[in-house]
């Protein structure tokens, strides 16, 4: 996390040479015959830090709780996410992680350490969701570990000590005690984030000090499990830039290049959050087509992030061996009236929706480079997939378009050409329209269709060549109005709704509501 300054004036964009009218048909050609990169599943990714209720009361109730819960996390949690099929969770942080010391979160939770969460809102931190915690709520979700090691107040010999508790086979003390405190056999560790914005909360470093630290990092923070070695091998992903910090990731990538036998890392970090200026003053309900504008144009900016870091990685490494990782991105928005700021709780809307769709659209148009990203956050924070209170649980519009997105999940990229249109509003331009197609693993073509004209339906004709396609059906998600919200009171006000195409003159049309996000299944 991070205390993201950006000033919003005139956002104009234009993708696909936008020219035509607001009112025509989208012609949309799917070149089937020319399949592009796969779509890691891993850029659904989800993050989870101690930040507000995220954690504690998001997860983990405890297990005396009246809460319905499997070893004091929540079960209704579980079967939600489950049914997303999170491909990873990112924790402890965030700002969070640069101040987290694993040891005060082991052993049994009468012992734990209660400290002050001084990232966020100085609320008292239990440490009763930790390291077994963690890994506890993966196996009851299916997702893989990312975890984040504190660089920032921390050193290498503590993340040495804390991979060789989780990974080591054999009896170390430290093997030893984790057995002991319910688990024998090694944890697995799919990613390790080697800090976080340590430009900024990760303590205020230079690009080139943060390079040394990173390096030392690389090369004490082991996997000691032998199983996990080769392709199953732990990833190491190093901190890049920010809309204010490009000097990273030329000093990352630099050293990499040069890199001696000692260390490697295996991606880089961008962060990039929808805020609309700071502070964060973008209202989650009761706004208008003013800040829906706003919001959404910003969210294409993106594509030009993506495009500047990936650009940088390109000139050290052409063959694309490094990842790119959004590990943080989504809206931030003013806190709920009456909330602690300190929680950055927000509502989620229709909104929210599209301004998912619109990123996870970029993610996979570079799905060459980008194959890890993770939505801040998973619960109660930012702009999250599911909201709690005490027992009640609600299932957020931006969860629904996860839920969506599913096909697209390790499917192959297909390239999709169109002339988008453009959404004007005052100073505003966006595209229209946004397009995406993909093949699934048993050869089914999908492709998600996102409408940002918040006043008018559009009407999309797609033509694939080289499928023979009779039809088009899936699920389109839209509302009323677009700063429609699930609420505790009415959990089911916006909700996907079955949606078909109807074959004209060779192509399969669509017309879709205004400001809404369809995912189509070719017949």
């Amino acid at each position: 996390m991070k205390a993201w300054r950006l000033s919003v004036g005139v956002v104009a964009i234009a993708l696909h040479g936008t020219a035509a009218l607001a009112a025509a048909q989208v012609n949309v050609r799917i070149d089937a015959a020319k399949p592009g990169a796969t779509i890691n599943r891993d850029i659904f990714g989800q993050f989870a830090e101690h930040l507000g209720t995220g954690v504690y009361g998001g997860v983990w109730v405890g297990r005396d709780s009246k809460i319905p819960n499997v070893r004091g996390i929540r079960s209704d949690v579980v079967a939600a996410l489950k049914a997303i099929r999170v491909p990873n969770v990112r924790w402890p942080g965030g700002c969070f992680a640069d101040e987290y010391h694993w040891r005060w979160g082991v052993g049994p939770q009468a012992s734990r350490r209660h400290t002050l969460n001084a990232s966020w809102g100085n609320v008292i931190e239990p440490n009763s969701f930790g390291t077994h915690e963690y890994f506890d709520f993966l196996q009851q979700i299916g997702a893989d570990a990312y975890l984040s090691v504190n660089i920032g107040s921390g050193s290498a010999e503590e993340a040495a000590d804390w991979f060789e508790y989780m990974t080591a086979d054999q009896p170390t003390t430290l093997a030893n005690e984790r057995a002991a405190n319910g688990h024998p056999a090694p944890y697995k560790i799919k990613y390790v984030g080697l800090g976080n914005e340590n430009w900024g909360c990760g303590g205020a470093m230079s690009a080139d000090h943060y390079v040394e630290e990173m390096k030392r990092f690389a090369h004490y923070t082991r996997n000691l499990d032998p199983a996990q070695k080769g392709p199953t091998a732990t990833k190491r992903i190093a901190v890049g830039w920010d809309s204010l910090n490009s000097d990273y990731t030329e000093a990352v990538m630099k050293a990499w290049k040069d890199k001696v036998w000692s260390w490697d890392i295996e991606g880089v970090s961008l962060h990039n959050y929808v805020v609309g200026g700071w502070p964060p003053h973008l209202k989650s309900t009761g706004f208008g087509e003013d800040e829906y504008a706003i919001a959404l144009a910003e969210a294409f900016r993106m594509d030009t992030m993506i495009n500047k870091q990936a650009g940088i990685m390109d000139k050290y490494d052409p063959e694309k061996k490094l990842e790119l990782v959004v590990d943080e991105w989504g809206a931030w928005l003013a806190p709920t009236p009456g909330s602690n700021p300190g929680f950055l709780q927000q509502q989620n809307s229709q909104r929210d929706a599209l301004l998912a769709a619109v990123n996870l659209n970029i993610f996979m148009r570079h799905a060459d480079r980008v194959r890890l990203a993770n939505i801040a956050q998973m619960i109660n924070v930012l702009q999250a997939m599911i909201l709690t209170d005490g027992p009640k649980m609600v299932l957020t519009p931006t969860y629904h378009v996860y839920k969506l997105y599913l096909p697209f999940q390790d499917a192959t990229a297909l390239p999709a050409s169109y002339d988008a249109g453009l959404y004007r509003h005052g100073k505003v331009e966006m595209p229209r329209v946004d397009v995406v197609a993909a093949r699934d693993k048993a050869g089914r073509t999908w492709v998600s269709v996102v409408n940002l004209d918040p006043n008018g339906t559009a009407e999309i004709a797609i033509d694939v060549a080289g499928v023979s396609a009779n039809g088009a059906s899936g699920q389109v998600l839209s509302a009323a109005k677009v700063d429609a919200v699930n609420s505790f009171a009415a959990p089911n006000a916006v909700q996907p709704r079955p949606i078909a195409a109807r074959r004209e003159n060779g192509k399969l049309v669509v017309t879709l509501p205004a400001a809404s996000v369809a995912v189509l299944a070719l017949q």
